[in-house]
């Protein structure tokens, strides 16, 4: 065999191991009671890569993770995996036994745990000698270090990662199952909606793990910051196919908006040709001179393939009603405290409230957040203080329980009539719909309802009295990104006093604009944003380091400035051509005739290119903004 043929066979046993090593999803068919989720779906997910599976409520993302890790069979198509791929998820809290959260953690890595089990018996050298040597090979000696860093990065302290999991509640074992998972580090780790359970800082620390995760990951997730943070593609299913993008959130956003206007100018254009055939046709089909070319343009209609202009879904919604104006403050508490059966858990509240308000609550679970709102609502009474509030005061308070505590037999029509009987059912019916909630699901029971749905009506029900002060807690668990996006928009508009308490980094940055910071047993205002409070969750946990007191620099010369200055020209022309780059890769991939099926692989191509851009821009923007602090502190010194 020749250079070239042995060239050519090398590149392919590549090529086919390459191959091997992905998640494939091809042309795959099935269907939930007679409505079709997926048809002729097919995916390649490449392993290592960091995926963001997305769609809306209903379109079947749970579904595929099921088809994925073979509890459910398929009814067509094929989905393959590496050979002794190891498959994780939180399927389900752990129980509530008596055994600590940390050897609950410690025990999801089920090898080595059979090691350490054998070698309590084990009597052959030979076994034994193999038996460590694997012992060290998987790292089992720092394993107890590594889960007890999982479990605080979710929120638990020493103390409690000793405790039995039988001390928690149902959602705290939640994130002692996704901690233990975490720890197996799995080859393929599936994710559906693991912020869901988490407040704010287990979110953020979520998002720094997965960057440094070692295997694949696919997360189903609707928080666009965690997708922006933690992904470097997106896998949109809709219309019962799966697309790929390459890129966080933000990139797939642009490329399908691209592609979409694209779609819709082809479909623009092949209407006004249709219409001027069309139009000869009416014309000319009854002039025996003109008949020829007119059964010609005939004929040319019916070969044109009819192209599509995209359907846009209806739109989200969420429509508030309005609050008369109270005069301002609506609430004030001065040295206030407050707790529970004699115990104070915030004290010295010096708090006051205006009706144009957006104020969100941060701090860590357990310091006091709910107590503070239970406060806020009148659900809490103080323990010592002055608390003041509005005669005409109306609250509308929405947690994730209230969601929980529907009557899963009623419909939403029964919960509005049981709660404004005097309205007719044609007014009770605009308010549902007026929260995306149609005809089918007003008739429909709770308990057939998704849970973005529940979120719909519980939302409805706590903004019904037109509240002046909205108390929400955790209100985008189970919304799509297109809801929360819908909440921005009517929480923007409202005209009555909001306090936020979320994981959703793009709704508190979208809606707050004053910070509260609940710790150490008070509540005091935030005087940073919400950035600078993520630096500081994340470099909580990092062991600081001994201040050393430097010199005083020297002033650099003017040479050395000049140089400084002639960097940053240089950086800033290679982020501004890398932009170029990037722009024109991204209206290569809006080309509709690129995702067509003999196309496929020069797709990935571009793709590929499209993701070595963005890699090479991030750095090249890191290295601009180094390059401008570096000359802005030699100018200054």
């Amino acid at each position: 065999m020749g250079l070239m043929g042995w060239k050519g066979a090398i590149d392919a046993a590549v090529q086919l191991r390459h191959t091997a090593l992905m998640l494939r999803i091809t042309d795959i068919n099935y269907a939930v009671e007679g409505r079709p989720l997926f048809r002729e779906a097919s995916a390649t997910i490449p392993t290592g890569h960091k995926v963001g599976l997305i769609g809306r409520n209903g379109a079947g993302k749970t579904t595929l993770f099921k088809l994925i890790r073979g509890e459910l069979v398929l009814e067509g198509g094929a989905i393959s995996l590496p050979a002794r791929a190891k498959i994780g998820g939180v399927a389900q809290e752990v129980p509530g036994n008596e055994v600590s959260l940390i050897n609950t953690v410690l025990a999801a890595d089920t090898e080595r745990a059979d090691l350490l089990a054998e070698a309590e018996t084990a009597t052959d050298p030979g076994r034994i000698s193999d038996i460590q040597t694997r012992l060290t090979d998987i790292d089992a000696w720092s394993a107890e270090a590594r889960a007890a860093s999982i479990l605080k990065g979710l929120g638990f302290e020493h103390a409690e990662q000793l405790m039995p999991c039988s001390a928690f509640s149902g959602g705290w074992r939640m994130r002692v199952a996704l901690a233990a998972v975490l720890f197996a580090q799995p080859d393929y780790l599936l994710l559906d909606e693991p912020t869901n359970y988490l407040d704010l800082e287990g979110a953020l620390w979520l998002e720094a793990y997965l960057v440094k995760y070692p295997h694949t990951v696919m997360i189903i997730s609707h928080d666009r910051e965690l997708l922006n943070r933690s992904v470097g593609a997106i896998l949109h299913l809709e219309d019962k196919q799966l697309t790929y993008y390459t890129g966080n959130y933000d990139s797939f956003a642009a490329q399908r908006a691209a592609k979409r206007a694209v779609q819709a100018a082809a479909a623009k254009k092949q209407d006004l040709r249709r219409a001027h055939l069309q139009g000869f046709v009416d014309r000319f089909k009854a002039k025996a001179s003109k008949a020829k070319q007119a059964q010609s343009r005939v004929k040319m209609l019916e070969k044109m393939v009819t192209i599509r202009a995209p359907e846009d879904a209806a739109r989200t919604v969420f429509k508030f009603p309005e609050p008369e104006e109270l005069s301002p403050p609506i609430i004030a508490t001065e040295s206030v405290s407050v707790g529970y059966d004699g115990t104070i858990v915030l004290g010295h509240l010096n708090l006051r409230i205006d009706q144009d308000d957006r104020i969100a609550l941060l701090g860590k679970n357990g310091e006091g957040k709910s107590t503070l709102a239970k406060l806020l609502s009148a659900r809490l009474d103080p323990m010592s203080g002055h608390m003041v509030s509005s005669n005409k005061l109306r609250i509308g308070f929405f947690a994730q329980h209230q969601v929980d505590e529907l009557h899963v037999d009623e419909t939403p029509l029964q919960h509005l009539m049981r709660e404004r009987a005097h309205e007719g059912q044609a007014k009770l019916r605009a308010r549902l719909a007026s929260f995306g909630l149609g005809p089918d699901q007003a008739e429909t029971d709770v308990g057939r309802l998704s849970g973005g749905q529940k979120a719909r009506l519980s939302l409805l029900l706590a903004t019904l009295p037109a509240p002046h002060l909205l108390i929400l807690d955790e209100p985008t668990n189970h919304l799509d990104i297109e809801s929360r996006e819908a909440l921005v928009e009517a929480l923007t508009a409202y005209s009555g006093a909001v306090i936020l308490v979320s994981h959703d980094m793009h709704l508190l940055s979208m809606v707050a604009d004053r910070l509260w910071l609940v710790k150490d047993g008070r509540v005091k205002p935030y005087e940073d944003d919400l950035q600078a409070y993520r630096k500081m969750l994340l470099s909580d946990s990092k062991p600081a380091k001994p201040a050393v007191e430097k010199p005083k620099p020297k002033r650099p010369s003017r040479d050395a400035i000049l140089t400084l200055r002639s960097e940053v020209r240089k950086s800033e022309a290679r982020v501004t051509k890398l932009n170029e780059m990037r722009d024109k890769l991204a209206k290569k991939l809006a080309d509709p005739t690129l995702y067509e099926d003999a196309k496929l692989g020069e797709m990935e191509v571009w793709q590929k290119k499209y993701a070595e851009v963005m890699g090479a821009l991030e750095r090249a923007e890191s290295l601009w903004m180094q390059d401008l602090e570096k000359l802005e502190t030699a100018e200054n010194a």
